[in-house]
């Protein structure tokens, strides 16, 4: 077992995971897919213990065997970062692997919206990346911090839970703080941090009651906080970061989160019509005051009828950012089904019924 030149070929397939599970052959998702690799067996269990031995540490190895449970980054010089996490299944460790490119992408390259520019560069409020898991969230974070390294000069303070992509100094100071090495857990690092005198500060995901409170009171002083959500809609997004609190407290939780809400990003990636990767369509939630008066008075059901109607300040659910996507030639018609909320919606949107094809998913 060579994990390292599983990477390379990963690499120079264009794959975004490498997956090593016992009874399968190694696995790659590319463009959003799985497929094994060719001339590979099955994995033994003995197999992918000698992969995790070859990519972790003594220490990383040591908490693995205490919790069955790991997150962990590396970096391979010709491959990229790569964020990995091993688990115990069936008495037997499996791997994921993501790899992340060596260079910070741009807005521009990912093709999101202008509006990431904007929010980047806000002086306070909240702003929340949300969509499913492998979506592309910390990549557009990544970009969107990279984006204000290049145009303003700012301490930018994150709490990654791993570390995935490392910022060159250009014109911001950025400090990164890794859970488990750096610090016990985002809520204790948010304690401490403003007296690391940060201007932006982001928080790799609200996941318990202790973050999302840690959070929304920094952001109450005056810092622009930036987190991730694993909410399938912008409207969903809200209604979990309320659901953490007890009921007793979600009526105040609604009102400061009303009050921060600057904007929310609901991101999927999207198989490109050419074949050539993934694009992300991006539904928007800008935290104008029809939007923050919904949120105040727990309407969560009713938000996403003031994205449609509020188009012409940047908003867009996504079923229109999929046919925008589609009517661009970006996207093809079984692409834009696939994922869309409201097919007659859609076909409103694009003037024309789609006819899937037999055998699309």
């Amino acid at each position: 077992m060579d994990i390292f030149s599983l990477l390379n070929l990963a690499k120079a397939k264009d794959a975004s995971d490498l997956h090593l599970v016992v009874s399968s052959p190694p696995l790659l998702r590319v463009c959003g897919s799985l497929q094994s690799i060719d001339g590979f067996m099955t994995l033994t269990a003995d197999d992918i213990n000698e992969a995790f031995c070859q990519i972790t540490t003594s220490e990383e190895r040591e908490e693995f065997h205490q919790h069955l449970e790991l997150d962990f980054s590396c970096s391979l010089p010709e491959v990229g970062h790569l964020r990995c996490n091993a688990a115990q299944q069936r008495g037997a460790i499996s791997l994921a692997v993501r790899l992340l490119p060596l260079r910070v992408p741009t807005i521009d390259e990912l093709g999101l919206p202008l509006i990431c520019k904007e929010l980047a560069l806000k002086h306070r409020g909240l702003v929340i990346v949300t969509g499913p898991t492998g979506s592309g969230k910390t990549t557009t974070l990544a970009a969107m911090i990279n984006h204000l390294n290049i145009n303003e000069s700012r301490h930018v303070v994150t709490i990654e839970d791993p570390i995935e992509y490392v910022y060159p100094s250009i014109n911001c100071a950025i400090t990164q703080r890794q859970l488990g090495s750096d610090t016990l857990s985002f809520a204790d690092a948010l304690k401490h941090i403003l007296r690391q005198d940060p201007d932006v500060i982001l928080v790799g995901e609200m996941r318990d009651l202790d973050t999302a409170a840690a959070v929304i009171t920094l952001a109450e002083t005056g810092h622009l906080i930036l987190s991730t959500g694993h909410a399938p809609s912008t409207a969903q997004a809200m209604e979990r970061i309320i659901d953490l609190f007890p009921p007793h407290e979600r009526h105040l939780a609604q009102a400061r989160l009303a009050s921060l809400i600057i904007g929310v990003l609901c991101q999927a990636l999207v198989p490109r019509a050419d074949g050539s990767g993934r694009i992300a369509a991006v539904e928007i939630m800008l935290g104008n005051p029809p939007v923050r008066n919904l949120i105040r008075e727990g309407k969560i059901y009713q938000l996403p009828n003031i994205i449609r109607t509020h188009r012409e300040i940047g908003m867009i659910s996504l079923d229109e950012a999929l046919a925008s996507l589609y009517l661009k030639q970006t996207i093809s018609g079984e692409t834009l089904l696939s994922f869309c909320n409201d097919r007659q919606e859609v076909e409103k949107l694009i003037g024309k019924v789609i006819v899937k094809k037999v055998g699309a998913k």
